[in-house]
């Protein structure tokens, strides 16, 4: 498979890395190293596949062009549109059988991956309360930033990977969103959001830029036991747990994994790219439910982002 990378940010040059040899150019309007200024500049006969990593305003257009001119897409999260956008996106690839791939790499986190089969296995019975946390340090980064800090910040940033680890684990389900904090302690944008979602299980989710060591941590708890994550594979070493519930009370049984190695997410996500790519296929159902969660917080918070 040939493909282009749009883009050529942090996230661009990870996915240059992954790509490797598969890559024939790359296109970004102000990197020097760039081998074209303009998506349009790239003779369409020239590759088949785009890895798209440009800001979230820029998205919609270029996913557009790529698919009317034939093209499979790998986009960066979020993906953001009007609902009439995102259906026309997916219209487009369903109608070519191209793939329009919204990357969410956290999905093939082993351990978040190693949660899914625990459910799966109705090990812990009825699940209650599922609570992750998700914070780096990115803060003074966001804001000196030309484009990153506006908006809702860290909400739609680290907030869209909570929701999408919520659609992989358990569904797409209906639920009430209800936000509960949001500050600006260093940026004019979000660095800081708390949240939750009804239903089983009932979330709580934390997003911040301001926890100077990368943290992640995840719970689930259910009627016969619980299951918990400490820290990513990029960060590592990661920590999987699950605990046998003891009645009426008492310290539970527990099995544990360790994992010390790079982050596997992004070449796994690449090939899975690449799969999908042989037959078609789109996951915008899942952005349109992001979006719609994303904007019904926006709207609880309106007002509180710093003029």
């Amino acid at each position: 498979m040939r493909v282009i990378v749009v883009g050529l940010g942090i996230q661009g040059r990870k996915r240059l890395k992954i790509a490797g040899s598969d890559v024939v150019g790359t296109v970004d309007p102000v990197v020097a190293d760039a081998n074209y200024r303009r998506v349009e500049d790239v003779p369409p006969s020239a590759y088949d596949a785009a890895l798209v990593c440009t800001p979230d305003d820029a998205k919609i257009q270029l996913l557009h062009y790529l698919l009317s001119h034939g093209k499979h897409v790998l986009v960066e999260k979020p993906l953001l549109g009007s609902t009439d956008e995102l259906l026309a996106l997916k219209q487009l690839a369903d109608s070519r059988k191209l793939a329009c791939y919204t990357a969410y790499n956290h999905r093939f986190e082993p351990h978040i991956v190693n949660v899914r089969r625990v459910i799966e296995s109705g090990k812990l019975g009825r699940l209650y309360l599922c609570r992750i946390f998700y914070g780096n340090g990115t803060a003074r980064d966001v804001r000196n930033s030309p484009w990153r800090d506006k908006g809702f910040g860290v909400l739609p940033d680290l907030g869209s990977h909570l929701l999408d680890t919520m659609l992989f684990l358990f569904g797409n389900t209906q639920r009430q969103f209800t936000a509960w904090a949001a500050n600006c302690f260093e940026n004019r944008a979000f660095d800081h959001v708390h949240f939750g979602a009804t239903g089983e299980p009932f979330c709580e989710f934390e997003a911040t830029l301001l926890s100077w060591r990368n943290t992640f941590t995840f719970d689930l708890f259910g009627e016969r036991g619980s299951a918990h994550i400490n820290c990513l594979c990029k960060w590592g070493p990661s920590r999987f747990i699950v605990r046998q519930r003891v009645l009426p009370s008492g310290r539970p049984s527990e099995t544990g994994e360790t994992l010390e190695c790079p982050d596997p997410t992004w070449e796994l996500e690449y090939r899975h790219f690449a799969n999908l790519c042989a037959t078609g296929g789109t996951n915008i159902e899942n952005d349109l439910y992001i979006q719609a969660a994303l904007k019904e917080l926006e709207k609880q918070w309106q007002g509180k982002l710093k003029p």
